[in-house]
Order: C-alpha cells, then sequence, then structure tokens
C-alpha cells in the first residue's frame, strides 16, 4: 500500500512540473512577440504660423474715473433761499445762474453805505471850504497857524472817511452780488442739495448742488513702480512729437463742443501724451484718451505710481467713480515675429516651443522673447516668419516626435 502512495505522489508532482513547464513556455512566447517592433502612432497637435505684424505694447492696470472737475456751490452769504434755477443733471457753463438769496437786506445795507458816503462827502466840501477862507485869513493875520493846520487834518480827516465808506460801498455791493449765485465751472449738475425756502449759511459744508465737469473727463491708472521709468521716457517721446514742439506755441484754437454740451465746454483733452484705453468687463472698449501726467510721488506701501489720463467722453461712456479696466500703450513694434502666447512653454534652459520640421517630426527651439500682450509673443530669436509652431498637444511631444493634423492653418490678419 505505501509503494503505491508513493508512486502516486511521484506522478502528482511530475505532472505539476510539466503544467509548469507549459505555462511558462507559453508566456514566454507572449512575452517574446510583445517585445517585438510597433511602429508608434503620431501625435496630435494644432499647428500655427509664425507671422510678421505690428505689436503694441501695453501696460494693463485697473482705472478709477473721476470728473476732470468738481465744485460743490455754497451761499457765501448768510440768507433765505428765495429761488433755485436750476434743473437736477443740467449741463451749465460758467456764469449760468443758479438760485437767488434773500437780496433785501443787502441792498438796504448797500444803500446806507451809499447815503453814509453822500453825507460824509457834504463834509468834507464843507472842510474844505473853511480851510479855503482860512488860508485867505492867514494872508492877512486874520487866523493863526494853528486854526490853519487843524483845518487841514480836519479836511484829510473827511478825505478818508469819504474813502472808507467807498470801501464799505464795495463790500455791500460784493455781498448783494454774492445773493445772486452762479456756476463757478462748466459742467453736469448733480442731485439738488437744497430746497428754496430754507436759510443757508456761509459756513454750511453741505452746499447747494455739486458741479462736476465731465467733458473731458478723468481716469486714474495705476501701475508698479518698475514702469516709471519707461512711461516717463515714452511720455517724454510722445510730447516731443507734438506738432511745434520745440518751436514758440500757437495760440490754441477753441475746441468744437461735443454734441448737446456749452459751447464754452472743452471737449478735448490736451494734445499729446501716451494713448490710454477704458476697458468694462469684459474686455470691450469704452473710450480711448491721453495720458496727462505721472503722480510726483511712489506711493510706499503698494508700491505703485498713479497716472492721471483724460478722456474727451463726448458721448459719456465713463462716469465719475466708475471702476474700469484701464491700459496704457506705451510703444509700438513694429513688423515683430509673433506667435500664439500658447506655443510657448518654461522650461529649465527657459522658454521654448516645438517647430514643425519638413518631415513631419517636431524639433524643440529655445527662444529668446519679447513683450508678451494681448495673447501674442514677441520672438526676438528662436523662430523665423512662417514657420509652424505648435499650440496645443505638448503633453505628449518629445523632440523628433511625428506630428498629425500638420498642414499649415490659415494665416491671421496682419500677415
Amino acid at each position: 500500500m505505501q509503494s503505491g502512495r508513493a508512486r502516486a505522489g511521484a506522478l502528482l508532482i511530475l505532472s505539476l512540473i510539466a503544467v509548469g513547464f507549459g505555462a511558462w513556455r507559453l508566456l514566454g512566447g507572449r512575452g517574446a512577440d510583445a517585445q517585438a517592433p510597433v511602429a508608434k502612432a503620431p501625435v496630435t497637435v494644432t499647428l500655427t504660423a509664425a507671422e510678421r505684424r505690428d505689436v503694441p505694447i501695453w501696460r494693463n492696470g485697473l482705472g478709477n474715473v473721476q470728473a476732470f472737475q468738481t465744485v460743490t456751490v455754497r451761499s457765501r452769504v448768510d440768507g433765505q433761499l428765495q429761488r433755485i434755477a436750476f434743473t437736477e443733471g443740467q449741463d451749465v457753463r460758467q456764469g449760468d445762474f443758479l438760485a437767488q438769496i434773500d437780496p433785501r437786506s443787502f441792498q438796504a445795507a448797500l444803500d446806507q453805505a451809499v447815503a453814509q458816503k453822500a453825507r460824509d462827502e457834504a463834509q468834507l466840501a464843507n472842510a474844505r471850504l473853511d480851510l479855503q477862507r482860512y488860508q485867505t485869513l492867514s494872508r492877512s493875520e486874520g487866523a493863526s497857524k494853528q486854526q490853519l493846520d487843524t483845518q487841514r487834518a480836519q479836511v484829510a480827516q473827511f478825505e478818508a472817511t469819504v474813502q472808507a465808506d467807498a470801501a464799505n460801498i464795495d463790500s455791500a455791493r460784493t455781498q448783494l452780488d454774492h445773493t445772486r449765485i452762479t456756476a463757478p465751472i462748466s459742467g453736469r449738475l448733480g442731485v439738488r442739495l437744497v430746497d428754496a425756502g430754507n436759510i443757508v449759511h456761509a459756513s454750511d459744508t453741505t452746499g447747494l448742488v455739486v458741479i462736476a465737469q465731465i467733458h473731458p473727463i478723468a481716469l486714474f491708472l495705476t501701475l508698479p513702480q518698475d514702469d516709471l521709468t519707461t512711461v516717463l521716457r515714452r511720455q517724454r517721446e510722445a510730447m516731443g512729437r507734438r506738432p511745434g514742439a520745440g518751436s514758440p506755441a500757437a495760440p490754441p484754437s477753441a475746441p468744437s463742443p461735443a454734441p448737446g454740451l456749452p459751447p464754452d465746454e472743452p471737449s478735448e483733452p490736451p494734445d499729446g501724451g501716451l494713448p490710454v484705453q477704458a476697458l468694462a468687463q469684459d474686455g470691450q472698449l469704452l473710450a480711448e484718451g491721453r495720458l496727462l501726467l505721472a503722480d510726483n510721488r511712489i506711493d510706499p506701501a503698494s508700491g505703485t505710481i498713479q497716472l492721471k489720463a483724460a478722456f474727451p467722453n463726448p458721448d459719456d461712456a465713463l462716469w465719475p467713480g466708475q471702476l474700469v479696466g484701464a491700459r496704457l500703450l506705451l510703444e509700438t513694434r513694429r513688423d515683430a515675429v509673433t506667435v500664439p502666447a500658447a506655443a510657448v512653454q518654461r522650461g529649465r534652459d527657459g522658454p521654448f516651443t516645438y517647430v514643425l520640421q519638413p518631415d513631419q517630426t517636431v524639433a524643440l527651439r529655445q527662444l529668446r522673447l519679447g513683450p508678451v500682450t494681448d495673447g501674442m509673443a514677441v520672438i526676438e530669436a528662436g523662430v523665423a516668419a512662417g514657420e509652424q509652431v505648435v499650440t496645443d498637444g505638448f503633453y505628449r511631444l518629445r523632440p523628433g516626435a511625428r506630428v498629425a493634423s500638420a498642414a499649415p492653418q490659415p494665416a491671421g490678419p496682419g500677415t
């Protein structure tokens, strides 16, 4: 019995060995087949041709729109607001009548000052006649020298009194004129702050109404302090290119008013200066203007510089208090080689891109980049105009990889 069991165990072991050997041969054969060379499929990419074009170089920032000038109209005298002569939201010109303070008490003060002067002038005339008499008597020793000197002093006193009366009249007339309130600047009126019938005072801080000049309108743009040197240099160049720069300035001509504006309200910002654009949140162009100046100090807390630009704003596209995107045109690169910014990759050795070769493979090119603006990168070295660069599909690319869909795309505008 024991020998039979031993024989059966030996047979079982031999069977397991045979099965294992067969499995090893089978798997080994499949592994050999898997290692057989297989042709790699081309990598699907998107290609775009490098182009020559004029590239504007912008500096972008956040813009805050403010009125070019703002004045709170206040009463300069105390009294009852008798009349309101303006409509809220109305465009006014400098000197337009706005409101009337009750003038009766001021007219009475003026009349009193005039009467006082008339009385003092009569006394002055009489004193001068007396002086003439004393002078005649003094020749015949009918009057002493002391009486003559006293009369001369009295004449001088009355002359000074009349001069003081004239000053009082001017003051009273000025106070009376202040009861008639006019627009100190041209612009657009805001909400009425005081109604007719109220008592107003010269010390009131609220005022009657606010006038804001919005033609032109101002925009304040904040940029990093590192841009200041370039901005100042470009601004000087832009101002130097103005007609007549460096020679005596010709008398300025009156600007043409924008539709619906008073004739004497300026509708154009000063000439010269770098172009500035105001943009809506979706990037849509709202208005175009010119840079006026850079502030005379850098904000040490934020390391930024504030710039002021002026916009004609004839269609009221900009409004005081509005926050907009703003960008400043520093220069325009003429006939520069450009590729989409998406074609530029960053590596250990700097920026690079993949360029299509005649054999439908790609080569890695190191780039010397210029400015990148509006989705386009200026290439100073590394790619020539007309060469095809990869703009999508980088993750499977290696130098020498074969690519598909490599037909040149239609050239965009500016080629």
